[in-house]
């Protein structure tokens, strides 16, 4: 068994017709449509706590309302050729409770394939500045993770954790560094940083509102000014800073 962090494709795991495919934390389904689409004879499975899928879905590819965390799952041992997680930072408690589920639920040589945030934000060129609200954002994160049991950094312990729950197989890791913003000089990359900052200005309070104000106990101006200050990081061009992922 092994792992792998994050590429431009649907997936890294070298999947041979895949017959049957677990998507954890689907979110709005569009990872599962797209690879329900790539790969038309596997029967593709996406669950997550909130219902916001679509209708109108391959149709070889369903959604159940299901909390990973409730355990044992309802699948039996050997269900899945391939089990894919992606974006649940902050959302588990045990992550090695969850991964012995998945080693449990994978068929003899199938794949568990992760892609997470990693912390903290970087610079690409040069070290972020001391005072650079970055540091700060980070640490936001890092201590309501601390507070709730459920860490934002997952990605600097997953293979203490795989292993704990009982993967024995080689483990293979790739990484990208996102760019925040439009700093990068490759035009692929480039259009990626503009995406990604589309969609941090558009998230921010959606980030930081509730473990600011329900984790933290922040009052309402203090949030106001952190997200004023990320705003104008985000737009600062002389900053390179990027996600790893």
């Amino acid at each position: 068994m092994m792992y792998v962090a994050f590429n431009n494709k649907l997936h890294l795991a070298p999947l041979e017709n895949p017959q049957k495919v677990l998507d954890l934390g689907t979110g709005t389904g569009i990872w599962a449509i797209d690879f329900a689409d790539e790969h038309p004879s596997a029967e593709v499975i996406g669950t997550d706590l909130s219902p916001i899928q679509p209708v109108w879905v391959p149709p070889n590819c369903k959604f159940e309302l299901d909390n990973c965390e409730d355990y044992p799952w309802t699948y039996v041992d050997d269900t899945f050729d391939y089990i894919h997680v992606r974006g649940l930072v902050g959302c588990v408690r045990d992550w090695e409770r969850l991964y012995a589920e998945c080693l449990r639920c994978l068929k003899p040589g199938g794949w568990l394939e992760l892609q997470e945030f990693a912390l903290p934000i970087a610079g690409n060129d040069a070290p972020l500045p001391a005072d650079c609200v970055w540091h700060d954002w980070g640490a936001v994160f890092r201590e309501a993770g601390r507070r709730m049991g459920r860490s934002f950094e997952v990605a600097d312990h997953w293979e203490e954790w795989l292993r704990g729950a009982g993967f024995t197989g080689p483990l293979r890791t790739d990484s990208v560094r996102l760019p925040i913003g439009a700093w990068a000089a490759d035009p692929k990359w480039k259009e990626v940083g503009m995406f990604n900052r589309l969609s941090l200005e558009q998230g921010l309070e959606g980030f930081a509102m509730y473990i600011c104000t329900q984790v933290l106990c922040w009052q309402p101006e203090e949030i106001a000014v952190l997200l004023a200050k990320v705003r104008q990081a985000i737009r600062n061009p002389s900053y390179h800073a990027y996600y790893p992922l």
